[in-house]
């Protein structure tokens, strides 16, 4: 059982993807795919459809995820598909019938298809693990997912984890954050103030102090002189266990300004509506880190955390407890 991705041209088709219980791909519009039966058989069919793809990297990577779609993609595997706002993301079962070939019945303009039965509620993005995060950045329109163990926690279906991601008691989340609990409020304001900077943010700073209105630091992203991100963060210890409700996550946005974003960051994890509260519509988006994710972001960029901090937690590099 694998998991997939399928894009719907940046979220433009996910709900017909929905309401026609199917994913879809276009690519050789004109050509019904029914009788391919190994990746070889592509090449030509692709070359005739798209003469202007002549780089041999370009051809094969399109025809790579054509195959990967129409060949890789099996009865019983999971495929994820976001949503238009890329906040949300949809997932289903590829059901038993294999391809067909679809071209009027509903405008979508991906004629090659596969029966999915979609799950109707879907997962706010900011559920999964950060490598998962990062994985589905991916500009592919068709690739697999690798991080299987984590997916299947986040939808509630632990028993899907294949055996071979599945290891003993230890829990490796529950050990770091033991550790960074061990921090004062203080230490762990500044040691989110460093992450902070470890991610790109220029002029990061702590602001952590009575009367600071909840905001604990802040800092600016700039994205190759594309885009500008002022971000206004919160970072609280909490006991493991514990869930932030949406008062909390209110008051952060109450006091982020006209133009900024906002983060909550904690050992903790969040309610359902603290969820929903911040990425309501028409005001300041407020980005939600919980532990696990919290663990990710340090194993990610631990060696760029000044030394002290590395020392005072005693960690090595992979974020395992001395």
């Amino acid at each position: 059982m694998e998991v997939y991705c399928v894009r719907a041209e940046f979220g433009t088709y996910t709900q017909m993807f929905l309401d026609g219980d199917y994913a879809a791909i276009g690519w050789m519009e004109n050509i019904n795919l029914s009788e391919i039966k190994t990746r070889d058989e592509l090449y030509p069919l692709y070359k005739e459809a798209h003469p202007a793809d002549t780089s041999n990297v370009v051809i094969g990577q399109q025809v790579g995820q054509i195959a990967r779609f129409l060949l890789d993609i099996q009865p019983g595997d999971y495929v994820i598909v976001p949503a238009s706002n890329n906040e949300l993301i949809y997932y289903g079962i590829v059901e038993e019938k294999l391809y067909y070939y679809d071209t009027d019945s509903d405008g979508c303009p991906f004629p090659h298809r596969k029966r999915i039965k979609w799950h109707k509620d879907p997962i706010q993005r900011s559920q999964f693990s950060v490598p998962f995060q990062n994985t589905i950045r991916s500009s592919l329109t068709v690739f697999k997912i690798n991080h299987k163990k984590n997916f299947f926690n986040t939808i509630g279906r632990p028993d899907l984890i294949p055996a071979s991601e599945k290891k003993d008691d230890f829990d490796y989340y529950k050990s770091i954050l033991n550790r960074v609990l061990e921090l004062d409020d203080q230490e762990f304001e500044i040691l989110i103030t460093h992450t902070l900077t470890a991610l790109g943010f220029e002029g990061s700073e702590h602001k952590g102090k009575v009367g600071d209105g909840g905001v604990d630091a802040t800092g600016e992203l700039n994205v190759a002189n594309m885009a500008k991100i002022k971000l206004f963060v919160q970072a609280k210890r909490y006991k493991l266990g514990a869930n932030i409700n949406a008062n909390v996550v209110k008051a952060l946005r109450a006091n982020i300004p006209s133009g900024g974003q906002g983060a909550f960051i904690t050992t903790a994890d969040y309610q359902k509506k603290a969820k929903a509260i911040a990425v309501e519509t028409g005001f300041p988006r407020i980005g939600l880190i919980n532990g696990e994710q919290l663990v990710d972001l340090l194993a990610e960029h631990w060696n760029d955390i000044p030394i002290e901090f590395r020392e005072k937690l005693d960690l090595k590099v992979g974020l395992v407890a001395n």
